[in-house]
């Protein structure tokens, strides 16, 4: 036998070693279920404390795994923590800061905006097409909103798609923060129409289990990203009756509670599918938020603040994993976390190591979830130099430090500091009381910021009244 017939045999065995181990891999890797709501705040399940919301799937789903009562989102508003999660790094250093179309600048004499990019650089490699290397089918369902529009009814190109990040399908991911409808015909680009009056989330929630059920042989991902619940407050008409005079402490808007119910019933049918198709126990599922609550409709109370804020109504999201076997029932995690631990997480799950390509924000949390370890990070960072859309925010960074947390103002420099395990609604300014504590947490924010060469704001144009 010559030399190159030896090297092509020599070859062909490799690559059939590898994928052999790729399928055993796949095998023993569990399917990933990874659903995220959108503008669901930290209260605003029953399960949280909420008196004024039922949500009777979604608290059975807590009891049968794990809530974290220290989960944060990347950013205070959606599409820098969807930037975050498909991608393991902070908004910060992605240079995408605030939600799509971008910046929005004031009318007075206030710091002009940072910079930021409209959407993910080619360059970035997601979770999806990690993903795709272990032999794990990708679908993506609901909300996408990380790519500027070039087409009619939110339609992105291409290169932005869902279909170029790694996943297999995308059924409803547009440029939209939020849907024209939420009853069919919903005019979005990627989502046809169903039968007039349909439910978006009972849509998305079928669509779901329709990919589960065709892929089942395998192992799969499933990003479902609701719209829900987003603006328009729109809820089938049996839930609005219900929630009519639901309005108090807990609950700003009765048509909110109404759609968060409404959520939950889908995804106690999605839950159900699990188990009747026999993938309950090879299956782990996480629940989380993009974001805090809208204070238009949602009550934040007891955290100050809301959508748009580095206070904790703007950041700190509910998040609840069910993993049979692996996650203990019924316990809770006050560990902080954040949206780029779930990065790594997934690439644990499947059994594949980080690339090295591209520096990782976030740490995995599988020895959290087993209660086999804790993390090895002391502080979580954020960055938010844009205003929201709704002008009523300061430009500023954050820093979480065991129950300390401070904020710098990016306008005048002055900084915040409250201890969260006292004061969970930040209402007593402890920098001056503190002055060595402030300073060094204001230090690691600046070590911090320069790492990830954060785009910092701009200073103030001359306003004429």
């Amino acid at each position: 036998m010559n030399i190159f017939k030896k090297t092509i045999i020599i070859w062909a065995i490799i690559v059939l070693s590898v994928f052999a181990q790729m399928q055993l891999q796949a095998l023993n890797s569990p399917n990933i279920l990874f659903v995220m709501a959108d503008d669901l705040g930290w209260m605003d399940l029953a399960c949280q404390g909420n008196k004024l919301v039922e949500t009777p799937h979604l608290d059975r789903f807590a009891k049968q795994g794990m809530r974290f009562t220290s989960a944060y989102a990347a950013a205070p508003v959606c599409s820098p923590t969807r930037a975050a999660v498909l991608t393991g790094q902070a908004p910060a250093r992605l240079h995408m800061t605030s939600h799509l179309p971008g910046n929005f600048f004031p009318k007075d004499n206030r710091p002009q905006p940072a910079n930021m990019v409209p959407a993910i650089e080619a360059e970035h490699v997601t979770i999806a097409e990690r993903l795709k290397e272990a032999g794990y089918a990708n679908a993506f369902l609901g909300k996408w909103h990380i790519a500027p529009g070039v087409g009619k009814q939110g339609r992105v190109a291409h290169e932005h798609s869902p279909l170029n990040q790694g996943f297999d399908i995308n059924i409803g991911g547009v440029s939209y923060g939020g849907p024209p409808s939420f009853f069919s015909p919903y005019r979005i680009a990627t989502l046809s129409d169903g039968e007039p009056g349909e439910y978006l989330p009972d849509r998305l929630v079928d669509e779901t289990i329709g990919f589960i059920r065709e892929n089942k042989s395998k192992p799969w991902m499933v990003h479902l990203w609701f719209y829900t619940v987003h603006w328009p407050m729109q809820a089938p008409e049996a839930l609005l009756e219900k929630y009519k005079n639901r309005k108090g402490p807990g609950l700003n808007d009765a048509r909110y509670g109404a759609m968060i119910e409404a959520m939950d019933s889908a995804m106690g049918r999605l839950l159900a599918s699990l188990e009747s198709l026999d993938l309950e126990e090879e299956t782990i599922i996480i629940f989380t938020s993009d974001n805090g609550g809208f204070a238009g409709v949602s009550d934040c109370r007891p955290l100050r603040e809301s959508k748009g804020h580095l206070y904790e109504g703007g950041i700190r999201v509910p998040m609840i994993v069910r993993w049979p076997g692996q996650v203990s029932a019924g316990t809770v995690s006050h560990e902080p976390v954040v949206s780029m631990d779930f990065y790594p997480t997934f690439l644990e799950l499947a059994g594949l190591k980080p690339s090295g390509d591209k520096r990782l924000d976030g740490e995995s949390l599988v020895s959290l979830f087993k209660g086999s370890g804790s993390l090895k990070r002391k502080e979580l960072f954020f960055h938010f130099p844009n205003y929201a859309w709704h002008m009523d925010n300061r430009l500023g960074g954050a820093v979480r430090s065991g129950d300390y947390k401070l904020i710098r103002n990016y306008d005048d420099q002055s900084v915040e500091l409250y201890n969260l395990k006292s004061d969970l609604g930040e209402r007593n300014n402890l920098a001056k009381l503190l002055p060595s504590l402030a300073k060094r947490l204001d230090q690691k924010l600046s070590v911090w910021l320069t790492d990830t060469k954060a785009l910092m704001p701009k200073p103030p144009r001359p306003f004429k009244k």
